[in-house]
Formats: C-alpha cells, sequence, structure tokens
C-alpha cells in the first residue's frame, strides 16, 4: 500500500493559486488608481476654489429653452431644465425607434422582393444611406428646412390650417377637453383586449384550425372603442388654428425644423442597417421551409408572417437591438442642430455653474438608464419569441 503522500506544489509553481493572486493585485491596482484619480481631482478643484455636489440643481436656470413637453422658464431650476432636456431626448428616442423599426423591415422585406425595381431601389437607398455619415445627414436637413422652406409670412399651405415654413410644421389641434382623456383610457383599454383576444386566437387556430380575422378585429378596436368613447363624452370639436401674427405664428401645435432634422437623419440613416439585419435574418430561412408553406396552400403574406418571421426574428432581434442603441445614442448629436437634448441643457448647465464632473456624470447616467431599459425590452422580447425545441 502506497502511503507516500501527493508531492506539495511550490506557491509560485501553483496555478490556481497565481491566478488567485494575480486577480487580487488587479483589484487593489484598480482600487488604488481610483483613489489617486478622485483624490487628485479633489484636491484641484479646491485649489480652483470650484465647489463640488449637485446642489446647483436647485438653483435658478435663467436660461431660456427652445422646446419643451413640460412647463419651463428661465425661473425654473436646474434640475426643472435637465428634466425638459430628459423628455425631449426621451420623444426623439422612442418616436424614432418606431419609425425606424418600421422602415427598416419595409425596406429588408422590400430589398428581397421579386419586383426588381423596387428590390433597386431599396438597394440605392440602404448604400446611400449608410455611405454618408449621419452628421452630414442631419446638417443637410437642418439646411434644407432653413434655407429651402419660406419664411413664415411667405409659408406654404398644403392644406386648411397647416403651414410649413422655416419655423417648422404648424397645424391645428383639438382644444384640450376631458373627452379626450376618456378617449385615451379607452385606447388603452383595447390594447389590452387586443392583448388578450390575439392570445385566445391563437390557441383557438391551433386547436381548431380555423383563423380568427385578428386585424380586422383589432383595428376595429383601436379605433372605433377610442371614437365611441369620445361621442358618449361630448364629442368635442373646437380646434386651435394657427393664424400668423407678426413674424410667426400662434395657436395650433408647432413641431421645430430641429426636431423634424434631428428625426429624419436618426430615422433614414439607422433604417438603412436595419434594413440589411432583416434581410439577413430572413435569408436565414431555408428555402425548403418557404417551398412547404406555399405547397400547403398558405399565401404568400401568410407564408411570411407564420413561416418565415417567427423564425427570422431569433436571428434579427440581437442586432436590431445594437442599431436600436446606436439611435438612441446618436439623438445626442442633437447639439450640432440646436435641438435641446439632455446633452445641450447639460452643455449650458455645466457652461454656468462649472459642475463639469457632475454634468458629465448627469450625461453618462441618463444615457446609461436609456440603454439598459431598451436592452431589457429586447432582452425580454428575444426570449418570449425564442423557438422552444421539443
Amino acid at each position: 500500500m502506497d502511503t507516500t503522500s501527493p508531492e506539495k506544489i511550490p506557491f509560485l509553481r501553483d496555478p490556481a493559486k497565481l491566478a488567485i493572486l494575480y486577480q487580487i493585485l488587479t483589484v487593489v491596482g484598480v482600487g488604488l488608481l481610483c483613489y489617486y484619480l478622485v483624490h487628485n481631482t479633489l484636491a484641484n478643484l479646491e485649489r480652483q476654489s470650484i465647489s463640488t455636489g449637485f446642489g446647483f440643481i436647485e438653483k435658478e436656470a435663467s436660461f431660456e429653452i427652445g422646446e419643451s413637453v413640460i412647463k419651463y422658464s428661465a425661473a425654473d431650476s436646474y434640475g426643472r431644465a435637465l428634466m425638459v432636456g430628459f423628455f425631449n431626448t426621451l420623444i426623439v428616442s422612442f418616436i424614432g425607434i418606431l419609425l425606424t423599426v418600421i422602415l427598416g423591415t419595409f425596406l429588408g422585406i422590400a430589398r428581397l422582393s421579386s419586383n426588381w425595381l423596387l428590390a433597386k431601389i431599396s438597394a440605392i437607398y440602404i448604400e446611400i444611406f449608410q455611405d454618408i455619415p449621419i452628421l452630414l445627414q442631419l446638417f443637410f436637413w437642418y439646411a434644407f428646412f432653413y434655407e429651402i422652406l419660406p419664411s413664415p409670412r411667405a409659408a406654404l399651405n398644403p392644406m386648411s390650417g397647416m403651414f410649413l415654413c422655416n419655423r417648422g410644421l404648424i397645424f391645428g389641434i383639438p382644444v384640450w377637453h376631458d373627452a379626450f382623456k376618456y378617449a385615451a383610457i379607452a385606447l388603452i383599454l383595447g390594447c389590452v383586449i387586443i392583448f388578450f383576444m390575439k392570445k385566445w386566437a391563437a390557441k383557438r387556430q391551433a386547436a381548431t384550425g380555423m383563423i380568427f380575422p385578428v386585424f380586422r378585429v383589432s383595428l376595429a378596436i383601436i379605433i372605433g372603442l377610442p371614437v365611441i368613447t369620445w361621442f358618449l363624452a361630448g364629442a368635442p370639436t373646437e380646434m386651435s388654428i394657427p393664424k400668423l401674427s407678426g413674424f410667426n405664428f400662434k395657436g395650433g401645435l408647432t413641431i421645430s425644423p430641429e426636431f423634424t432634422a434631428l428625426l429624419l437623419g436618426l430615422v433614414l440613416y439607422t433604417a438603412a442597417f436595419v434594413a440589411e439585419v432583416v434581410r439577413a435574418g430572413i435569408q436565414s430561412v431555408s428555402k425548403g421551409q418557404k417551398e412547404a408553406a406555399m405547397s400547403i396552400g398558405l399565401k404568400q403574406g401568410h407564408v411570411l408572417n407564420l413561416v418565415v418571421l417567427p423564425q427570422a426574428l431569433r436571428v434579427i432581434v440581437p442586432p436590431l437591438t445594437s442599431q436600436l442603441l446606436n439611435l438612441t445614442k446618436n439623438s445626442s448629436l442633437a447639439v450640432a442642430i440646436g435641438y435641446p437634448d439632455f446633452v445641450s441643457v447639460a452643455g449650458t448647465t455645466i457652461n454656468q455653474t462649472g459642475q463639469a464632473i457632475e454634468g458629465v456624470a448627469l450625461i453618462m447616467m441618463v444615457y446609461l438608464i436609456f440603454s439598459l431599459s431598451t436592452s431589457a425590452y429586447m432582452n425580454w422580447y428575444n426570449k418570449k419569441i425564442a423557438l422552444v425545441e421539443r
């Protein structure tokens, strides 16, 4: 019987122990570096008599912001001003993501169309907008609105109550009434009904093979329910119509050239990349799948919706997430064309208060929130549509 003990490996030759030692040394090194940077920064700020902290948020901002979805004036605090920038960025990013997904999906499908002209137009669009830097596209659309469109006094009037000029698109809107609040509630309720109806229709089709007209019924609910609610609540029709007053319009709703230029630039640029993602996802589905679906009598639209896209989505969603994150982060280029997004408002705040570190930290935190929120939703959706093997 062998009673000899295993040979003891020296510490400096033991890979497992050395791996732990290297990790400890790395953590200590990073900690010392962070301590040096923080200590050096605080010492420099104290030497230059620059205050630190976020106390400036409660002070009066004393600067105007061109457009805002919430009430704001120069007498409000820096915190209120930053909130305006936050919502401006949120709105342009949210609308941009919706339009980009719609346009990119259409272009990606059109790129594979059997129609030669449609496929070539899509290919040319993708090639052009991918190759031009987004900043140049923003400058182009900004110059388009300010250099080509006329002044308010010579504004284009494509239809009654609507004007297009270098101040933006101005059009009439309904005067606020409680009926619109109830209609909005009805719209949300309709979306909930449609959600459960789609689940019921899918189970019914799986059990009986009968197809329920989900699209037509959903369209009727999403339009009819709010309209009926609006009618029962009094059917208000009073409108706020824009009228020329001096050198600008008063009344109605104005969509500024800065917002439009930023939205167009982001959507048209990112949609070109999304189109290629969609095209690659569709092409990843074998031709045999499509031929098998057509052989049992499914129409072209049903083949795309029921067979191709469900399988293509698992390829599309991961790179699509990356493109949507790029759109959100590219919205920070708004400062180049004067749109008051969060970066622009934070930059003005930094210039006035000298709180550069805090201001940049807020910018990083806001875009981190946007990115993590988008990633979380797309990851949830990716898991939801993942194909489960039996």
